[in-house]
């Protein structure tokens, strides 16, 4: 059986044709990423024709066909795309997470945030009351006289709350000194009672001290009262334990006791996030990048990979027999040889890729800035400062 190699030529655009009218059912490349990209299509011979002379086309026989270097130039665009890709994701992850995967993120410019850090932060306000993302709902209960002890588990229950509840704050509190503040310099008569009305001061127990004393005698009189309050008598405060809550001082008439609380269930729900949200590497929406858009650089990154490629590929096909016969002799092939040269090219181009693409990331990019400013403020340094005489 003769198997054709390279002949010396192809034409990636004849055999495209041929496969997408369906007189032929070869494929130009395995999966036809890019059969579609003008640019690709351009390029595929070029670069097919390169890789067979670097290989020693026509000195010798290459043992490819066209199809083994269009299925290299694919891989080689493929892989370059994929580590650009991921070098993205990774550099913007923190602020990606959450968002829509119907997003498009290929070729747009990811403006960061602190977004994703305050929601981290968010945990921390649940617990303290300072924000988060749990809602504070209200509750209250009826606080009978000379009862202590209250189970606000039972609360939960008769409302027809499941997974139970926590507690955050209960409003429970003696009344504000404001509220019993004595003035002895208020007189009875009607006049200054309309005129505290004017000034919508009339619910107030103070009355012309608002008018004519200083700021500071309010003060005073309140702190007075709340000094007396917290000697004197039993302050206002409760104890919580397991949702049971007793309330200082035992009540002596009822009354109606406010709290703030959460569900358990809403605050132990690690999925706030809707589907279809951005979870993790797997699911970032950027796409391959298509050979047209990608520039120079990257070019010739990728011919070199192909090359690599078509290294390995063929010393797989020579390593097949490591001596053929000939006429009086046997020739050595050179198949392991080639294996590992490819190989080592590819470990290589793929090393000095990250590492290029690690040195444009956000910190990489701030790690050469503060390079670059340290240096630049040595070198003033040296600068001979002018003297003013006056």
């Amino acid at each position: 059986m003769n198997i054709t190699i390279w002949p010396g030529s192809s034409s990636f655009a004849a055999l495209s044709a041929s496969y997408y009218t369906g007189s032929s059912t070869t494929r130009p490349t395995p999966f036809g990423y890019y059969d579609g990209d003008a640019t690709f299509k351009l390029e595929a011979d070029k670069v097919a024709d390169w890789c067979a002379k670097r290989l020693g086309y026509p000195i010798m026989d290459v043992e490819l066909q066209d199809l083994n270097l269009f299925a290299a130039f694919e891989e080689a665009v493929t892989e370059f795309s994929t580590l650009v890709n991921m070098n993205n994701a990774k550099d913007y992850m923190l602020t990606l997470v959450g968002t829509p995967t119907s997003n498009q993120l290929s070729g747009r410019t990811i403006s960061t945030n602190m977004g994703r850090t305050i929601e981290l932060a968010k945990n921390y306000g649940n617990e303290s009351g300072a924000g988060g993302n749990v809602d504070y709902k209200k509750g209250y209960i009826n606080v009978t006289a000379l009862t202590q002890s209250y189970d606000l588990a039972d609360w939960a229950i008769s409302q027809s709350i499941s997974g139970g509840i926590e507690i955050k704050r209960v409003f429970h509190e003696a009344a504000p000194a404001i509220t019993r503040y004595f003035d002895p310099y208020v007189g009875t008569g009607g006049g200054t009672q309309q005129q505290l009305d004017s000034f919508g001061w009339g619910s107030y127990s103070p009355a012309v001290s608002f008018l004519v004393m200083p700021i500071f005698e309010d003060l005073l009189r309140m702190q007075a009262i709340e000094m007396n309050d917290h000697i004197r008598k039993s302050a206002y405060t409760f104890r919580l334990v397991n949702n049971k809550i007793d309330f200082f001082p035992i009540p002596t008439r009822d009354t109606i006791v406010w709290f703030d609380y959460v569900k358990i269930t809403e605050r132990n729900n690690p999925l706030k996030y809707p589907s279809g949200s951005i979870s993790d590497l797997s699911n970032v929406p950027y796409s391959r990048i298509q050979f047209t858009n990608i520039k120079d650089i990257g070019i010739q990154w990728i011919y070199k990979y192909t090359l690599a490629l078509s290294k390995e590929m063929l010393g797989l096909i020579r390593s097949k027999y490591s001596t053929v016969p000939i006429p009086g002799s046997e020739a050595t092939l050179n198949g392991t040889d080639l294996i590992a040269q490819g190989r080592e090219d590819k470990t290589t181009l793929t090393t000095d890729l990250k590492e290029l693409l690690q040195s444009m990331t956000r910190q990489g990019q701030m790690e050469q800035e503060t390079i670059i400013a340290t240096s630049l403020s040595t070198q003033l340094s040296k600068v001979p400062l002018y003297i003013y005489i006056k």
